[in-house]
């Protein structure tokens, strides 16, 4: 991913913020622009306010993934989830702090922001949400887990256009 396009997407990314339609109140993330849920579309645009998301949530379904993709072979097996957030969208991510065969229908959840990679040696390192059970969420990693990153201050888009 090109760097400008990375610090673009930090807000998002970093503060779980997404998009909330004035008109039906319905939360998205990723943000839009565009209300699919209103009846008239067009109504809703110019209507989609930024919504930032609680990272609370449950898990609807998921996965025990034994054959890692390239760049997480050292973490499998592990639980890849749809989690519902309180809000009403559906996130995936990996759910950490907790052992793969412990994961259940309607484990309760909180996102926690994790190391996701770095791009090479001195590269720009990715960080995104993982989830964590929420009695564990906040409490520092699980065994074999990677550790919790520094707490991420929230990021104005003001302040990553200033970078890119």
């Amino acid at each position: 991913m090109p760097i400008a396009r990375f610090w673009r997407e930090t807000p998002r990314r970093y503060n779980l913020g997404g998009s909330r339609c004035a008109i039906c109140s319905t939360v998205y993330f990723p943000p839009r622009s565009v209300c699919p849920t209103c009846s008239a579309h067009r109504q809703s645009l110019g209507k989609m306010e930024p919504f930032h998301l609680s990272g609370e949530g449950e898990v609807v379904t998921f996965s025990i993934v034994h054959e890692a993709a390239e760049g997480f072979e050292m973490q499998v097996p592990y639980a890849l989830a749809i989690v519902q957030t309180i809000e009403g969208p559906l996130l995936t991510g990996q759910v950490v702090n907790i052992a793969p065969e412990e994961v259940k229908i309607g484990l309760k959840v909180r996102a926690t922001f994790r190391k996701l990679r770095e791009e090479g040696p001195a590269g720009v390192i990715h960080y995104g949400y993982k989830f964590a059970p929420k009695e564990e969420a906040g409490r520092g990693p699980g065994a074999g887990q990677e550790a919790e990153p520094a707490t991420i201050p929230p990021v104005s888009p003001e302040s990553s256009r200033a970078r890119a």
